[in-house]
């Protein structure tokens, strides 16, 4: 079971009750795990670096080995960003053991939202397939719905091919929000904790 969570919300989320994310925190702190659940800064118009420190910070002093990260939305192509930040800075090595991206959004919707464009390259093909695998230790895992408006071309062909990573395709899931019924969200807890 993973030791150590970190939850990466999307945009517009100010961590609400009543969303997966909240439950998924107050459930895995119930059993013992050490939950990290930052509110990113400026959730409604998020400045990429501002984000990426946020992130930095809480990887501080974790054990890649017991960390798994689970992001949601524009959390996953924050993730995705990190990874690119430390291949700028030619770091290497592993920071998390697994990763869970639940819903990611597409690069090409996110370029056409003028609030969260920046995170859009992030999303496209090219290097950061290697610089995933360098960082996690086991293969990863994408949560989407086919349905959903935020990744329309389907996350299994947009992230989870290209990255190698699981699919699990969630039925009539739409974006996978508290708008779309997900409230506690037990598959993300199993995946979270395998």
């Amino acid at each position: 079971m993973a030791e150590e969570i970190l939850i990466l919300h999307g945009w517009q989320n100010r961590r609400p009750e009543g969303h997966w994310q909240r439950w998924l925190a107050e459930e895995l702190a119930s059993r013992g795990v050490s939950v990290r659940y930052p509110q990113l800064p400026e959730p409604d118009a998020p400045v990429l670096d501002e984000w990426l420190d946020a992130v930095e910070s809480e990887l501080q002093a974790t054990d890649a080995a017991s960390l798994t990260v689970v992001a949601h939305s524009l959390g996953c192509l924050l993730w995705l960003a990190y990874l690119a930040r430390r291949g700028e800075r030619g770091e290497v090595g592993a920071v998390a053991r697994r990763v869970v991206l639940v819903a990611p959004a597409a690069p090409d919707v996110l370029s056409g939202i003028p609030e969260i464009a920046a995170f859009a390259r992030f999303g496209e093909p090219g290097a950061l397939p290697v610089a995933h695998a360098d960082a996690v230790l086991e293969r990863g895992v994408v949560v989407a719905s086919a349905d959903d408006p935020f990744c329309p071309a389907g996350a299994d062909i947009v992230y989870a091919t290209p990255f190698d990573l699981d699919y699990v395709a969630v039925e009539d899931g739409g974006h996978l929000t508290m708008d779309d019924g997900y409230g506690p969200f037990p598959l993300v807890l199993e995946l979270a904790t395998r």
